[in-house]
């Protein structure tokens, strides 16, 4: 570390597990010429923290109470004139209201990204939402949108200047997420038998994830298709809210032995190595990092058409497109992907070479040395 590098402060609402927060780990291992901080307006997590390579970055919990962002703000503030940040980057509307006091304590440039729709707001039309964003779009010099669509809700819903947004897609390590030759096993699963084929989703268990919309698909197609029902197998990754109620829904149906819930689990490259099929069925989304580690490990991936999925899955070229909350219409491409083992390799190769030639970390990595350096004035820092 070299204390005349330019400090980036990246600004969350908690630091855990999450597309978000493994977009910012991404980042900092990566991203060089510059020292990085972590303020978490409630927590840094211990286990995720680890994730972070770097052994020059700061970690600030500020352990928010609940209601109003605003109500740490003098706590960030503080935060702001002991570190010294050069640029300030706060994320998703939690923490956007952070951009008064970054601004009021003196950080000279300040950028905000968006990341996805709020759990509150799928559809982008809550008036107090857009009152907030417009509110503090005078403290943002510089925007950054995850996909087209949040571009768009920045310009036309926001306000935003189109100079003042900067589209950047999230970028994907291929090198930690691989094709393997056939199917791995992965310590504790159930389905390891290469007889199965195994169906599976990453994600925090809560209500926009809709994980209950794929097990209900995946029980429809159990009590449809007796051959889905003899090989198909369903892998649900992850914790929270509506894990009980996706336990619930198998137990009445009769199904639990063909579904492991597994829990929160650290290794996701070897999950994906795990799967046959990657499914996910969101409500919403902004880039999701997991299409992005499934198409990368050479997976089909069958995502609903929402956020920026559409601008990650090439339609019927490396997986499918389908409408969200109707689980009932995902059930004959269960079916026929459980069925053609031929059909799973091509659209997962296709995934990989996606994954390859668009969605490189490196480009994503240079994408936001721009903009730093466009908010600080400075030429190249790498």
């Amino acid at each position: 570390m070299r204390a005349d590098q330019p400090l980036v402060m990246h600004v969350v609402y908690r630091f855990d597990t999450g597309g978000l927060e493994n977009g910012v780990v991404n980042l900092i291992n990566r991203l060089t010429g510059y020292r990085h901080a972590v303020v978490a307006l409630t927590d840094c997590v211990d286990g995720f923290c680890q994730r972070v390579q770097r052994d020059d970055t700061t970690f600030v919990s500020l352990r928010k109470p609940s209601g109003q962002s605003l109500k740490v703000a003098p706590a960030f503030a503080r935060t702001v004139r002991a570190l010294r940040p050069d640029v300030v980057h706060t994320r998703n509307l939690a923490a956007l209201e952070m951009q008064l006091p970054a601004w009021w304590a003196g950080a000279r440039a300040r950028v905000h990204g968006e990341h996805g729709r709020d759990a509150d707001d799928l559809d982008g039309r809550s008036r107090k939402h857009r009152w907030v964003r417009r509110a503090f779009r005078p403290w943002v010099q510089q925007y950054v949108a995850l996909s087209g669509d949040l571009a768009g809700y920045l310009q036309d819903a926001v306000g935003v200047p189109t100079q003042r947004i900067q589209r950047i897609c999230n970028g994907v390590d291929a090198e930690r997420f691989r094709p393997a030759a056939r199917r791995q096993p992965l310590e504790g699963s159930p389905f390891n038998d290469p007889r199965w084929v195994v169906f599976g989703t990453v994600g925090r268990m809560a209500a926009v994830k809709a994980q209950t919309d794929l097990v209900a698909a995946f029980i429809q197609a159990c009590q449809r298709d007796a051959g889905f029902a003899d090989r198909g197998r369903l892998i649900l990754v992850g914790d929270g809210p509506l894990r009980s109620a996706c336990h619930a829904q198998l137990e009445a149906a009769g199904l639990s032995h063909a579904a492991w819930l597994a829990g929160e689990r650290r290794d996701v490259p070897a999950v994906m190595q795990a799967l046959d099929v990657f499914v996910l069925p969101s409500l919403a989304e902004g880039i999701s990092n997991t299409v992005l580690e499934a198409m990368a490990s050479g997976l089909p991936v069958m995502a609903t058409r929402v956020g920026g999925n559409a601008e990650l899955v090439a339609d019927g070229l490396s997986g499918v497109l389908v409408e969200a909350g109707r689980p009932e219409a995902w059930v004959p491409t269960l079916e026929a992907w459980c069925a053609d083992e031929p059909l799973r390799r091509r659209l997962g190769e296709a995934g990989r070479a996606r994954v390859e030639s668009q969605f490189s970390l490196d480009a994503m990595v240079s994408a936001y040395d721009a903009v730093y350096r466009r908010v600080l004035g400075v030429p190249s820092l790498n």
